[in-house]
């Protein structure tokens, strides 16, 4: 499949260089020319378990150069979606694929306001990765990955996206309800992102310091009892797996904590924030999330 990865920061990174070292066929589109250029000049920079190579990589910042797609993934900060989708339409063929990989909620709805509902599929991961400099990354947390339809059906482009990224060491089930596995990774960064960003931890050490393994548990129960409210189904203790996630990317910045470092714009509004906002409509008070909300935005306009 010919693959258009829009958003090349350290998740797009990871998994286009994941799928291009496997021999898929690929193109980074970024909108930083530092990083898009260092691609294209010296390949991607990628470490993973102690060990670091170069993976020569199609990169641009110009998504009228690329031509059509199969597959196109995004894979962009969730307040430069509707930016992104608008300019990957120039790659829309009848067949072609759009997958979302993003954080928190709301990118179906922003996807589907200019594609149709039955070109789009939603997805999460349990990867993480670490954006070191421009071109240059590290592979920080494993994790399996899950895709499915808007419809909830079992697909054969479904079955073979997935085999495509297993084939690359990206572990993928398609999923027959991906709203509920879209709301069990945004327990995972609720409980995670915000908090590294405020503490400057990486996201294992949260679990080092009572103070914020309390505050992990407060914001997720939160989060959990709106989800369960709106008919969720979370298959297991959500701060367990809150904990686990935390331990196995122990080595890992967080993509919000990445934003606090380079002091750019975060997606907490999708994240805590997202829950606020459901909890609203449901009139359920939700007072740890508003609290962590409030000092990220407020920290965000210093910047």
């Amino acid at each position: 499949m010919k693959t258009v990865m829009m958003g090349p920061g350290a998740m797009g990174s990871l998994f286009g260089g994941l799928l291009t070292r496997m021999g898929e066929e690929l193109c980074l589109v970024g909108y930083l020319k530092e990083q898009t250029d260092t691609i294209c000049s010296v390949g991607l920079t990628f470490e993973e378990k102690g060990k670091t190579q170069i993976i020569p990589m199609k990169a641009t910042p110009d998504v009228t150069s690329v031509g059509k797609a199969d597959l196109v993934i995004f894979f962009v900060k969730t307040y430069d979606t509707e930016k992104a989708v608008s300019d990957a339409l120039v790659l829309e063929k009848e067949e072609t694929i759009f997958l979302t990989l993003q954080n928190g909620l709301g990118n179906e709805e922003v996807i589907c306001k200019q594609i149709g509902r039955k070109k789009v599929m939603l997805g999460v991961t349990g990867h993480g990765a670490t954006l070191l400099r421009p071109g240059h990354i590290r592979h920080a947390g494993w994790g399996k990955t899950f895709i499915g339809e808007l419809d909830h059906q079992i697909t054969d482009r479904a079955i073979r996206i997935a085999q495509m990224f297993s084939k690359a060491g990206i572990e993928t089930e398609v999923s027959s309800n991906i709203h509920d596995n879209v709301w069990g990774k945004l327990l995972v960064n609720v409980g995670i992102n915000a908090l590294t960003a405020l503490t400057g931890f990486k996201n294992g050490q949260l679990l080092d310091y009572p103070e914020t393994a309390r505050l992990m548990e407060k914001l997720v129960s939160e989060a959990a009892e709106v989800a369960r409210r709106k008919g969720i189904h979370i298959e297991e203790n959500p701060v367990d797996r809150v904990r686990k996630v935390a331990e196995a990317t122990r080595e890992n910045r967080s993509s919000m904590g990445q934003d606090f470092d380079h002091r750019q714009g975060t997606e907490i509004d999708a994240i805590n924030g997202a829950v606020i906002k459901e909890a609203q409509s449901l009139g359920i008070p939700v007072p740890f999330n508003q609290a962590i909300t409030d000092l990220v935005k407020a920290i965000e306009k210093s910047f």
